[in-house]
């Protein structure tokens, strides 16, 4: 029995004696399927041709992305915290090397992700340091390999110890969420947004998607419910899901301007 990792999206799914007919991430609208079909890898396999690049970020704030870039690319974020250490977003390789990285960095006390396209190899990675994950339940559907370590939370805000909250957004997918971190920026804020607030290549905006690569944009009143849901936190700096992904100044500011331009292009008669 294999847990095989999809290798368009990298989400891993339940074990079975052969790759799976299908991937359920892949096929939703929002995701998509590469011409040469639906295709499948064992970790083992990506730890053997795959490793992971560890970067600092700022203060308390470190970078894991896989190198060759697999799957969407992204990267994930480990947020060190006096309470506990949080893994944001997630991705599908890990190795011995990465596990002795973080568990340097001083472990993890939980991981918490933004939205399915990112949930990858979580389960592995809560089980090597034996945490919790949380997701939002609005996203329920969409995990592929379940696990006691998963916990669902509900309704808009969720904390993760002094100074780290999780915040239902929605838009990209019901449950997406994002993870303010009131300690970074040296004190003034930075918010965790996966692709839930996409930062562009420019990084003086962030923009709205239904679906990133298959350009469904959101109606006007997702775009209200974003900015709603984070009104109440402050932030300079915004964290996208990529490496180099980042607002590093007037983050809210940023988001405030590129709804405006948004919403101006989707209502203009």
């Amino acid at each position: 029995m294999e847990y095989y990792i999809c290798k368009t999206c990298g989400v891993q799914y339940h074990a079975t004696d052969a790759p799976p007919a299908h991937c359920l991430i892949c096929e939703d609208e929002r995701q998509y399927l590469r011409p040469e079909g639906q295709q499948w890898i064992s970790l083992k396999e990506l730890q053997d041709s795959h490793h992971n690049l560890i970067r600092s970020q700022e203060p308390g704030l470190t970078g894991i992305g896989t190198s060759p870039s697999f799957a969407i690319g992204q990267r994930a974020l480990l947020v060190q915290n006096t309470h506990g250490n949080v893994l944001w977003d997630c991705i599908s390789l890990i190795d011995e090397s990465s596990i002795a990285i973080v568990k340097s960095l001083g472990g993890l006390s939980a991981i918490a992700i933004s939205h399915p396209h990112f949930y990858d190899s979580m389960v592995e990675w809560s089980q090597v340091f034996d945490v919790p994950i949380y997701l939002h339940s609005d996203d329920r559907q969409w995990v592929m390999r379940s696990d006691l370590h998963i916990q669902f939370w509900q309704g808009e805000t969720h904390s993760l110890g002094k100074g780290l909250t999780l915040v239902r957004c929605g838009g990209h997918f019901d449950g997406s969420t994002v993870l303010h971190w009131a300690a970074g920026a040296g004190g003034g804020g930075v918010l965790l947004t996966g692709d839930t607030l996409q930062v562009v290549p420019d990084r003086r905006y962030v923009s709205f998607m239904y679906s990133y690569p298959n350009l469904i944009p959101l109606p006007a009143a997702k775009i209200h419910g974003i900015l709603a849901a984070i009104e109440p936190f402050e932030f300079e700096r915004i964290y996208g899901g990529w490496w180099d992904r980042v607002i590093q100044q007037d983050g809210k500011l940023a988001v405030q301007r590129s709804a405006d331009r948004y919403l101006a292009a989707i209502t203009s008669p």
